[in-house]
Order: structure tokens, then C-alpha cells, then sequence
């Protein structure tokens, strides 16, 4: 098994770990980081696909390189916000969890007095 396949199955891996995580946990942070998790494996296949290329004997493509260190980027700076959100959250509510009861107090009066 060549590296090449090594590096695409471990990408698989992380996507696969990192959807199922950001479908199966209900708590903020830990989507948080399992959407950390899905980029990475996304990083990981784009890597793979320039190496591919550059292992097939064509010249390596500077492009894959490019958008990988360009949403690397990204991500870090997405987690950084949510990670933000998810503490003034935390600091307005006292919990990191969002409550499926409407606010009360807020909005127009039912009973029309």
C-alpha cells in the first residue's frame, strides 16, 4: 500500500469521525471541534491530490497548496470566532447549551392584555 493510499484513507477516516460527530452531539463545542475535524480531513485530501499529481510525474501543482494553507487560515479563524460565541453564550445564559423553551417575557402578549 502505497503513501498516497495511506494519506486518502486517513482522510476518509477524519471526515467520516468528524460528520459523525457533528451530527450525533448536541453540545456546542464539541461540534466545534469535530467541524475542526472534518476541515482537517478535507485539508488532508487536498494534500493528497497534488501529491498524486506530483508522484504520477507531472510537476507538483502549487494550486492544492495554496487552498489548503488558505482554509487552514480560514478554519483557525472560524473556531476562534465560535469559540468566542460559545464563551458569551456561556456568560449571558450560564450554560453552553441552547434550551429548546421559547424565552419568556419577550414578544407580543397571548392573552391580549
Amino acid at each position: 500500500m502505497s503513501g498516497v493510499t495511506v494519506f486518502g484513507l486517513c482522510a476518509a477516516a477524519a471526515v467520516g469521525l468528524g460528520l459523525y460527530g457533528l451530527i450525533t452531539n448536541p453540545q456546542p463545542l464539541r461540534k466545534i471541534i469535530a467541524f475542526n475535524l472534518l476541515g482537517s480531513g478535507v485539508f488532508l485530501l487536498f494534500g493528497v491530490i497534488g501529491r498524486r499529481g506530483a508522484a504520477a510525474g507531472m510537476g507538483n501543482d502549487p494550486v492544492p497548496q495554496a487552498l489548503v494553507i488558505t482554509g487552514v487560515v480560514v478554519a483557525f479563524s472560524a473556531t476562534a470566532l465560535a469559540i468566542a460565541l460559545v464563551l458569551r453564550l456561556f456568560q449571558t445564559t450560564g450554560s453552553t447549551t441552547l434550551s429548546n423553551a421559547a424565552p419568556s417575557g419577550t414578544g407580543s402578549n397571548p392573552s391580549g392584555d
